[in-house]
Parts: structure tokens; sequence; C-alpha cells
């Protein structure tokens, strides 16, 4: 929170309520739900306390986390920690794999709980030439009456370090420009044609 209020950041979002990639090869238990909502109550009032922060928790997919999965799950963790400076933060990439309908995760966020959007390929590769279903997401979130970020998040195989943790073995485009620039091009077609 210290981090984000210097350079006035106004979105902490990502897996930041377990440990990323820590499985326990079984699903999450009660005492766990009790610990992350202890402690992100504290991490909340303290980002109220200090700034304006707004923290948005991040349901990624099984192979990463065992904690939140799905949007209804994190909309839930939201409630329980009952701070109004919690939101929930989609990724196209971990929806493909866990939720059954893009615009139902949407709508189970609403524009209450729905605060951060990485609008990611199935593949992480150039938004717009893959699976994820882009027009019915960018309906659902017109719907809701979503106005906040919309990011897309890839990585470049040339970063070695993060591409291993996050499993990227081959380039998605010649360059992260390529890719943004391209993706860019391709989500506002999409979303002009609504």
């Amino acid at each position: 929170m210290d981090i984000c209020n210097a350079l006035g950041a106004p979105i902490l979002g990502g897996v930041n309520y377990a440990a990323w990639g820590y499985l326990t090869k079984r699903p999450r238990t009660d005492q766990e739900w009790k610990w992350a909502v202890s402690n992100m109550k504290e991490v909340a009032a303290y980002a109220k306390a200090t700034g304006t922060v707004t923290i948005c928790v991040e349901c990624v997919n099984r192979f990463e986390t065992h904690f939140l999965n799905i949007a209804e799950d994190a909309v839930r963790f939201c409630k329980d920690v009952g701070y109004d400076n919690m939101k929930v933060h989609l990724d196209c990439f971990h929806m493909i794999r866990e939720e059954k309908s893009f615009s139902q995760a949407v709508k189970t966020c609403g524009k209450e709980y729905l605060g951060y959007i990485h609008v990611n390929e199935n593949d992480r590769g150039i938004p717009g030439t893959g699976l994820v279903p882009f027009r019915e997401f960018f309906e659902a979130t017109r719907d809701i009456g979503y106005d906040g970020p919309m990011v897309i998040e890839s990585f470049d195989p040339s970063f070695e370090e993060l591409a291993g943790n996050c499993a990227i073995w081959r380039k998605f485009a010649d360059s992260g420009e390529e890719l943004a620039i391209l993706g860019l091009v391709n989500l506002k077609r999409i979303s002009e044609a609504i």
C-alpha cells in the first residue's frame, strides 16, 4: 500500500490474497478462507487509512492457485472482507479455463465489485486472435456500466524469470509493442462493432 500511495497507483490487483503458485493439492479449507479474510481486512483498513488504493483480487486458474478461481468466489471474498475498497480483478486468460460464461462472470461481479480487467487471449498472445469471446465479454461489461481499466497482460519470453514463472515458452509477436498495438486494434474493432 505504501508503494501504491507513493506512486499514486489507484489499484493493487493480482493474486494479493494468497501465495501465488502455491498449491496444496486439495480444495481451499474454511481455515484458509478465515485467515485470508482476516488478513485482507487489515490490508483494506490500512489502504483506507493511508490513501485511496482499491484492492482487486484476481481469480486465476487452478494451476496457479487453489484459492480463488471464479468470479463468484472472488465476490464472496470481497463481501466477507467487508470494505468498499475491495473489488474483483477478472482476467480473460484465466476465465476461459474456469468460468462457464464470460457474461455471467461479469454479471456476478456487477458494477459494485468489478474493479479491474486483463483483456488477454487464451494463449496470452495477441487479443482477438484466439478463443476468448471478447464480443460477449464487452457486451457484458457495457451492460453493467463498467468504466474501469482494461489492460493487455502478456509476457515476452526474453524476460526469462517471469516467462518461466508463467510458462511462456514461445513468442506470440515479434515484440511486446507489436502485441500491444495489434491487440488494441483488434479489441477496439470488436468493441466498436457492439
